[in-house]
């Protein structure tokens, strides 16, 4: 087929060079009047009845900016020779013209050697076909007619039948039937003698040179001018290369034009490359299936050869329509089935080598392009320029992806065109929370980690899809319903996961996994300690207590599965537990350190105060550690003076939690809780009356 669009990014083991960059920089559109703004939905038909309409003229624009991209490179090569752009250019331009004239005459040729070879392939043909009707399935054939035109004879029998009786009760209903009147009888003596013909011979006029010049040409006038405009409008294109892109900066924005100027230099440059590349793969598609015709022994392997080459530039149906029509002609030539089959072999064997392994190495596996944006637009070029439009729909297409991904304004069209996943993993997981579906939740999980650590995932995609909640609980917008289902499916997603190591992944140990190149770091937060203390490896030597939010238990047990799998013996304790009228009860065990996990947007709720006063006279010498996840900083800052007669510590972030514990647990034994002091550098968690100087 003609392109690879892979939905979710490219497999493992088939990386390349992409023609479009992964997250570019977009650039501000120049300033439009509000009035050209005000109806998209007329501008867009506006510009759709305008490429309808004026085909005859942009197509051979679009054709002629496509090949300014192939030759770009070309043009480029010769400039460094020290030859004037003139002469570059015009050299470039005369190669094209000469190949374009060189393909153009074989397919002539071997067309009309094709024509005439045509009837010394009937009778080939028609012993084929007596044969098929003496198999199987030509015997099922001809039952499958019969049953056919016994009911369209049946149909025809009853109609006529109906009309009979139809007759009949007309006749009853009107009486007597009128007698018909016969004709009068011509007299004998007027009888008509029989005429004899006339003869007419119409004498044509022999056609002048001026008509016998206009029959010959008119059928050729039409692709030539248009191979004439095409090659006019390439000349301006290249020699005008750094006007015409100062303009479509201009158009783009000039309020920065640093970054506008990279940025369409960069999308021109792979633009340039890719349809590079997908000329050569296809050109050596096509002298590849060329010459296996001709080893096989089709007649006219070079016509062949040129048709694969160009089918393949359409997608999907490409490769399909370019092996029909040279084993139709191998049925037609070969006396048996062996020629059509070996033809059928070479293509079914030739098609996924080019498309799944040549592809992926030279350009990449994606075009930059989701398979239902190929599809629609093929659909759509060939209904707006015909088979034209469906050789051009995916070049098309893929610089109007480019000019999405570059231009704000245009956005949408990456949105709707681009093969990125059009919500952010985070985006993803919060949505499949939302709707409570445990298996996606975990499908989606699943895929993620085979590219990120467990406590990475954790700590980059669900923490930060359940601020996303939060923000939504704060607002009111949640039900109880959904608050609910996000609870049961995080549930079962921290105890599917609990087996799972938080180890350096395969793409770390690569080098292809770099942070911020993925969903997540492929590194964990940090290595276990060595040497733990026996009391730290305890169940219940940390107690992960949970807020009252309705997402804090989750982030509590999220907390203690990370703890676990770095040897540290962790419990997790809903904040019911703690609560004022049972905290009497409540059994620290071996705490020897107590984390707060709470999912808070603005300050330290209240309720969060009274917990620790409540633990710290339940469990005196016991350091406590107060996360706030969510919390802003400037709200910290505010709420400092509070925590420093609350918590020990505090920490903003999963990570700094993890640390804090980390090092605490590798101090050798203090005397009292003040001799534990966690990291003061960046996120990590910091003693509260530091926190409140800040």
């Amino acid at each position: 087929m003609a392109t690879r669009t892979p939905v979710g990014g490219e497999p493992a083991g088939r990386q390349g060079a992409s023609p479009i960059p992964p997250r570019p920089a977009r650039v501000a559109a120049a300033e439009t009047p509000r009035a050209a703004m005000a109806s998209p939905v007329v501008v867009g038909a506006t510009i759709i009845a305008a490429l309808y309409f004026g085909r005859d003229i942009f197509i051979p624009i679009a054709i002629a900016l496509l090949l300014s991209f192939v030759l770009t490179p070309l043009v480029n090569r010769l400039r460094r020779l020290r030859l004037p752009r003139l002469v570059a250019v015009g050299v470039s331009v005369l190669l094209t013209l000469g190949i374009v004239a060189a393909l153009a005459t074989l397919i002539g040729i071997q067309a009309a050697d094709l024509a005439g070879d045509v009837p010394r392939y009937r009778s080939t043909i028609e012993r084929k076909v007596d044969g098929l009707r003496d198999s199987p399935v030509g015997h099922l054939t001809a039952y499958v007619a019969n049953i056919g035109r016994a009911l369209h004879t049946g149909g025809k029998e009853a109609g006529q039948e109906a009309g009979r009786e139809v007759g009949k009760e007309a006749a009853k209903a009107g009486g007597a039937a009128e007698t018909p009147a016969t004709p009068p009888q011509p007299a004998p003596d007027q009888a008509a003698s029989p005429q004899k013909p006339i003869v007419v011979e119409v004498a044509s006029t022999p056609p002048g040179t001026m008509e016998m010049f206009s029959t010959v040409l008119a059928p050729v006038m039409h692709p030539l001018a248009t191979v004439g405009i095409v090659f006019v409008v390439l000349l301006f294109v290249l020699m005008q290369r750094e006007d015409l892109r100062d303009r479509m900066i201009r158009l783009a924005g000039s309020s920065d034009l640093h970054r506008t100027t990279v940025a369409i230099d960069d999308a021109a440059r792979r633009l340039s490359r890719y349809f590079v590349v997908q000329l050569a793969l296809n050109a050596a598609f096509g002298v590849v299936v060329g010459i296996g015709l001709y080893v096989i022994g089709v007649p006219n392997p070079v016509l062949w050869a040129i048709f694969a080459a160009l089918m393949r530039f359409v997608p999907y149906l490409g490769a399909f329509v370019s092996a029909i029509l040279p084993m139709a002609l191998a049925a037609a030539v070969d006396p048996g089935w062996n020629m059509m089959i070996a033809v059928a072999i070479l293509f079914v064997v030739l098609e996924p080598l080019t498309g799944q392994v040549f592809e992926p190495i030279f350009y990449g596996q994606s075009t930059g392009l989701s398979p239902f944006a190929v599809l629609v637009s093929a659909l759509f070029w060939t209904w707006l320029w015909g088979p034209v439009g469906l050789l051009l729909s995916t070049p098309l297409t893929a610089c109007l992806v480019v000019l999405g991904r570059y231009v704000e304004h245009l956005e949408f069209l990456d949105v709707l065109f681009g093969d990125r996943p059009a919500l952010t993993p985070v985006q993803n997981f919060y949505q499949r929370i939302l709707a409570g579906d445990s298996e996606e939740v975990l499908g989606h999980a699943e895929l993620i980690l085979q590219q990120c650590a467990l406590s990475s995932y954790y700590d980059e995609v669900v923490l930060k899809a359940l601020e996303l909640a939060a923000r939504d609980a704060a607002r009111g917008v949640l039900t109880a319903r959904q608050k609910a289902a996000m609870r049961t499916a995080l549930g079962e997603l921290i105890a599917d996961l609990a087996d799972r190591s938080d180890a350096v992944t395969q793409a770390a140990g690569q080098g292809g996994g770099a942070a911020g190149e993925g969903a997540c770091s492929p590194l964990p937060m940090g290595p276990a300690p060595d040497g733990l203390a026996a009391a730290w490896t305890r169940q219940g030597a940390v107690l992960c207590i949970s807020g009252r939010g309705f997402l804090d238990e989750a982030a509590a047990a999220i907390l203690a599965q990370i703890l676990e799998k770095r040897g540290i013996g962790a419990r997790t304790v809903p904040f019911a537990e703690a609560s004022a009228a049972r905290i009497g009860r409540f059994e620290p065990g071996p705490a020897r350190m107590v984390c707060i996990i709470s999912l808070v947007l603005d300050g330290e709720p209240t309720h969060l105060r009274r917990l620790i006063r409540r633990l710290k006279e339940r469990i005196p010498g016991v350091p406590v550690l107060l996360g706030l996840w969510l919390a802003r900083d400037d709200n910290r800052a505010a709420s400092g003076a509070q925590r420093s007669a609350g918590a020990d510590m505090q920490a903003g972030s999963l990570r700094a939690v993890v640390e804090a514990v980390l090092a605490a647990a590798q101090e050798p034994e203090p005397g009292d809780a003040a001799a534990i002091h966690a990291p003061a550098a960046g996120d990590r968690a910091r003693p509260a009356h530091a926190a409140a100087g800040a």
